[in-house]
């Protein structure tokens, strides 16, 4: 006879938001990481993408991005017209391979003084994929600090270890991480698109990772630091050099 373990209604439901926005973040990783096919177009239209994501988007800014995104999804036929698929693709390429969009989908372009990638923040968050057993394989072509790593960082952690503490650690990573540039980087990208749907799709992504991070606060009854409390405190900090002082004849007093 087996015995199961209770656990208490709070639990359930941490744990139950936990995947479910985990299964979200998961499915923008994807649409990010690569190119539609036949199937994923077929996914996206059979799920009725986005109204099936499980964290409902409220913010006014949120719903002319929904219903732009859902309009499109579901405008397309079973095959979409070669020229179509053609657009799409030429949206993708110039968002995440040849920045044709001028929106890098990497966080240090964005946040290295000299708008560098593979700076600071690749090892920043190197280092915290390392303290969960988390390795990039293909990080010279997809650094650690691109959108897709980080959103993946964020859905395997909500899927493995939900805890207050796991949702304390996300609601910081958003601040000195994803927040810091990805609602720039949504923005600059939109406006640079041909497609409806890659332009809705990196501002729905922006705008669910904000109301993501507001949510989190009042979970966790934390208040949500400013940005300038952010970026204070992602400043280098730079430690005080002791310069050894040496006897040069002549500018001192001697024995």
């Amino acid at each position: 006879m087996s015995t199961a373990t209770a656990t208490s209604p709070t639990e359930d439901l941490l744990c139950s938001f936990c995947n479910i926005v985990s299964e979200d973040l998961q499915l923008l990783a994807r649409l990010h990481d690569r190119e539609l096919d036949e199937e994923i177009i077929s996914t996206l239209k059979a799920i009725r993408f986005p109204e099936q994501l499980g964290l409902l988007l409220t913010s006014e800014k949120a719903k002319p991005v929904l219903q732009l995104l859902q309009q499109t999804v579901e405008s397309w036929p079973a095959k979409l017209p070669e020229k179509e698929k053609d657009f799409l693709d030429m949206d993708f390429a110039g968002i995440y391979l040849n920045h044709a969009c001028r929106a890098s989908p990497q966080e240090s372009v964005w946040v290295d003084e000299e708008n560098l990638a593979m700076q600071a923040p690749m090892f920043q968050v190197r280092e915290i994929y390392k303290r969960h057993g988390l390795v990039v394989k293909n990080w010279r072509i997809q650094p650690d600090d691109h959108l897709v790593n980080q959103l993946q960082f964020i859905a395997y952690i909500l899927g493995t270890e939900a805890s207050t503490d796991s949702l304390r650690e996300i609601a910081r990573f958003l601040d000195e991480h994803l927040l810091r540039w990805v609602i720039q980087f949504a923005e600059r990208a939109a406006a640079n698109c041909e497609t409806a749907f890659y332009a809705s799709l990196v501002l729905l992504t922006a705008l669910y990772l904000d109301e993501l991070r507001d949510l989190l606060a009042r979970i966790l009854d934390e208040s949500r630091p400013t940005t300038e409390e952010i970026e204070q405190r992602m400043k280098p900090k730079n430690e005080a050099v002791v310069i050894p002082m040496q006897y040069i004849p002549g500018t001192a007093e001697s024995w």
